[in-house]
């Protein structure tokens, strides 16, 4: 496949729709992070998410709704959670949503903390580091995605984290991108273009059982 078809779009598409679409996804992700609270099941988490989107008058969920705690900080998009594990006093957990808005696909993603344990709070500003790291190479230098990723997993050891290399960000575009086949952005052997791959960033402590999540709109 070639590289323009790699970034396709349908007849529909805008880039002020879909940073409209992204704009309403972190809205919801904001939203839920504030009900979230130390007590309650992951599972009960992920109904409240299904409510704030509702609320939020998304047309349609284009991927599911993940909450991970604790533990499963490190479970890529694609694995199970283990169990329903309760969220604690001193914890940490990620949102990871995909809704469509104006039939665009919104895709947003970061990771919040409990309490006030130093390192977790540590883990989850270091995902957000490291995604403006990896997005200012891009603005600033132009390089293909595959190059972004291997600066990524550079800029994750320097900073003493290991980037998980199992997702290295995708399409999105007009609802549904899937049809355009675009791959990984991790895979890209050009210069993404802006508002078509959402960046994505996970990270492992070194020695602690939990991780980070963060991811937006290359925009």
């Amino acid at each position: 496949m070639n590289a323009p078809s790699k970034e396709a779009v349908g007849s529909a598409y805008s880039i002020e729709a879909m940073c409209h679409a992204q704009a309403m996804t972190w809205e919801a992700i904001r939203l839920l992070s504030t009900r979230i609270q130390p007590g309650m099941r992951e599972s009960e988490a992920r109904e409240l998410g299904k409510e704030v989107l509702a609320k939020l008058e998304m047309q349609r969920i284009w991927h599911p709704l993940l909450v991970r705690f604790g533990v499963n900080t490190l479970k890529t998009f694609k694995q199970r959670s283990e169990g329903d594990p309760v969220l604690g006093e001193n914890d940490i957990f990620f949102i990871d949503m995909g809704a469509v808005w104006q039939g665009h696909e919104g895709d947003a993603g970061e990771t919040f903390t409990t309490g006030d344990d130093p390192e977790m709070k540590a883990c989850a500003a270091a995902a957000k580091t490291l995604f403006d790291r990896v997005q200012a190479r891009w603005k600033n230098d132009r390089i293909a995605g595959l190059e972004l990723y291997r600066y990524a997993e550079q800029q994750a050891e320097d900073m003493g984290w290991k980037l998980n290399l199992s997702i290295k960000g995708h399409r999105v575009s007009d609802f549904p991108h899937a049809i355009h086949r675009g791959g990984d952005l991790g895979d890209l052997e050009q210069c993404p273009n802006a508002g078509l791959w959402i960046l994505e960033i996970q990270i492992a402590h070194p020695g602690k059982p939990y991780g980070a999540f963060y991811e937006d709109l290359l925009a």
